[in-house]
């Protein structure tokens, strides 16, 4: 095959490449923030103190649901702590990692965390992609009840969420949502 055959391939790549990170990095910089189950549950990146404000005035956010864990000597951790207590909103810690999956009692557990904690609430990672996206999905199908088809597309590109088997560090999120289907019995 011939150089010339082959460039119309690799400028429709490199187009393709450009739109899908122009994309990826125009959710980063707007927040990533969505509606999950509007005056339930919220999604989004890691927050400012400003779009927490916000988020709170807007949509009457009660409660912020923290995907990272606990990282005291992080500035976006103490701002984020100060900016809940300031506002009088409920903030909770859960540590998942986008590259690991859970156990099943981790699992269960966030499951108990997302139905029980005061409504309407933000649920955050770094990106608000993938553990976002599996936080997502598990509410939609285990607490709001969605069908299964409806609630995987939390896990999905739209949201920034990329997860290709053997490349993708994030594919733990689809592995872990895999195994939760067979617990809660959605697996054929």
């Amino acid at each position: 095959m011939k150089f010339g055959s082959i460039r119309p391939i690799l400028w429709a790549t490199l187009a393709a490449a450009l739109i899908i990170g122009g994309y990826l990095g125009g959710i980063q910089l707007s927040g990533n923030f969505h509606e999950v189950v509007p005056g339930e549950l919220y999604r989004s990146n890691q927050p400012t103190s400003a779009q927490i404000a916000d988020y709170a005035k807007r949509f009457g956010i009660r409660s912020i649901v923290n995907l990272r864990g606990v990282d005291n000597g992080a500035a976006w951790y103490r701002d984020e702590v100060a900016t809940a207590a300031a506002l009088g909103l409920k903030h909770v810690d859960f540590r998942m990692s986008a590259s690991h999956e859970m156990t099943l009692d981790q699992s269960l557990n966030l499951v108990l965390l997302l139905r029980d904690v005061p409504k309407p609430a933000l649920i955050h990672c770094r990106s608000g992609a993938d553990r976002t996206g599996l936080a997502s999905v598990i509410y939609l199908q285990q607490i709001a009840k969605a069908d299964e088809e409806t609630a995987e597309k939390q896990l999905s590109i739209r949201f920034g969420h990329i997860g290709i088997p053997y490349l993708s560090p994030s594919y733990a999120m689809d592995e872990n949502w895999e195994m939760l289907e067979k617990v809660f019995g959605l697996a054929g």
